[in-house]
């Protein structure tokens, strides 16, 4: 319930606040869409349509926690009455599964870009559109994405600093 207030994302959740705040301060007609996650007390930004809710959950993970729960909460209330349908869907995964040991790069691919166009795209995609008041598309947030993360640090590090830094950031992607 309170992850943002855990050290490792303490940083981020003030930056974040930070450009929030600032984004109401020159957008005050979008203060109507501030809204207050249900679960973990975070504010974030929703859609005009939901300004009046008051049942909503961030999109930074309690959405789709709350999502998987009352999934598992119904699928196991069904399984529990259909027991064969519940042998028969474990087969066909095994069977699934067994096929795509042989998978392509191409399939590869469309997977990481499907990975990107997750939740937490969707909404960077939304809040953007609300703040320039136009549409963007996907492709677009993509590229910005893309860019924001290719950019370098504008501290000054020793090489060695920066080779350490990029070493823990975990494997290359291939």
């Amino acid at each position: 319930m309170g992850w943002h207030r855990e050290d490792k994302v303490r940083g981020l959740v003030l930056k974040y606040y930070v450009v929030l705040r600032s984004v109401l301060r020159s957008k005050p007609h979008l203060r109507r869409c501030l809204k207050r996650c249900r679960h973990c007390r975070i504010f974030f930004l929703t859609h005009p349509c939901n300004a009046g809710r008051k049942d909503l959950r961030c999109p930074f993970g309690c959405r789709d926690a709350h999502r998987k729960h009352d999934s598992h909460t119904r699928t196991t209330a069904y399984y529990r009455t259909h027991p064969d349908e519940k042998r028969r869907h474990n087969r066909n995964r095994y069977l699934v599964d067994r096929k795509a040991d042989g998978e392509d790069e191409e399939s590869r691919a469309r997977r990481t870009v499907e990975a990107r166009n997750g939740p937490i795209t969707d909404h960077i995609r939304m809040v953007v559109c609300l703040i320039e008041a136009r549409r963007v598309s996907r492709d677009e947030i993509g590229r910005m994405l893309n860019r924001i993360s290719r950019q370098h640090s504008l501290w000054r590090r020793r090489r060695m600093d920066y080779v350490v830094r990029q070493l823990n950031r975990g494997p290359p992607e291939r």
